[in-house]
């Protein structure tokens, strides 16, 4: 029974958070903070998404954790994505040969 109320409460919120800003909001926001919070969410959700699964998705935290830095690295001097990729996959490889690393 709890089961169907869980569902119940998940399909509400849900769908409460795609309609209401469709019904309450008509006209076009020009409040500039609001626009730009609303600008960044989908690259936070991306990101919180994201970084979790990198880190957990090795056999070691820290092959996960040092191929997110290098990959942060790689991105920032201005290569494009399939060589971040490519160096957070070598960077993974590389450390999981490791033994020592747990």
């Amino acid at each position: 029974m709890n089961t169907y109320v869980y569902i119940f409460i998940m399909f509400a919120v849900t769908y409460a958070i795609r309609v209401l800003p469709m019904t309450l909001i008509r006209k076009e926001i020009k409040n500039t903070f609001i626009k730009s919070f609303l600008y960044y969410v989908p690259y936070v959700t991306l990101a919180v998404m994201t970084f979790p699964a990198i880190v957990q998705a090795t056999q070691s935290p820290i092959a996960g954790v040092a191929a997110l830095i290098a990959g942060i690295v790689v991105a920032y001097v201005g290569l494009d994505l399939f060589r971040v990729a490519l160096t957070c996959c070598a960077t993974v490889f590389i450390l999981e040969l490791i033994p020592m690393i747990p």
